[in-house]
């Protein structure tokens, strides 16, 4: 039987909640049941196993990075859309590390197609529309844009670059100029 209260969504944010404090890869069912003060098993009406739970948490962390980053580009284009773009990744990857975490898992075809996955490709495509990028150019930039932003953040949030003197600030800024003007000189094939 259902524990009253005890909901698919209740348990995905709580789930959430959990990876932000202790890390995605450390989000179990018993340690989720053991904040609603029930038995791992009574969750299983909720969610299927482990491995749902965490797609359902990766969802949530890639609709609400969807959701501030439509907010953040409304009425932007070119390098102010990248920027604030840029801005809404690496804050809510500061911000949220569990949610950022599950937000890079793999999902399967189906459920990437549906999820907020598909709304966020096409956000960095529109970005970079303005930038008269399209085709295998376009897929290139995204690849880039992903990985320079991901690669910063883990970094960052690592704590590599705390050793250097230079303000992490002011390098992301330098960063996000040079790909601004990667992207209006883009090279051709």
């Amino acid at each position: 039987m259902a524990r009253a209260g005890v909901t698919a969504e209740r348990l995905t944010r709580a789930a959430a909640d959990l990876a932000d404090e202790i890390g995605f890869q450390n989000v179990t069912v018993s340690a989720l049941a053991r904040g609603f003060d029930v038995k791992p098993a009574a969750l299983y009406a909720h969610v299927k196993d482990l491995q749902d739970l965490r797609v359902r948490v990766a969802e949530l962390a890639l609709t609400e990075l969807a959701d501030r980053a439509a907010a953040a580009l409304a009425g932007r284009s070119g390098k102010d859309a990248l920027v604030a773009f840029a801005h809404v990744y690496r804050d809510y990857a500061k911000q949220h590390p569990g949610r950022y975490a599950a937000a890079q898992i793999e999902l399967d075809p189906e459920t990437a197609a549906t999820s907020a996955a598909h709304r966020h490709a096409e956000m960095t495509r529109a970005i970079l529309r303005g930038y008269e990028l399209s085709g295998s150019d376009q897929t290139d930039a995204v690849r880039l844009l992903g990985s320079t932003f991901h690669g910063y953040v883990s970094l960052e949030t690592a704590g590599r670059f705390d050793r250097h003197p230079r303000d992490v600030d002011a390098s992301w800024s330098r960063a996000l100029d040079a790909l601004d003007v990667l992207l209006r000189h883009w090279p051709p094939a």
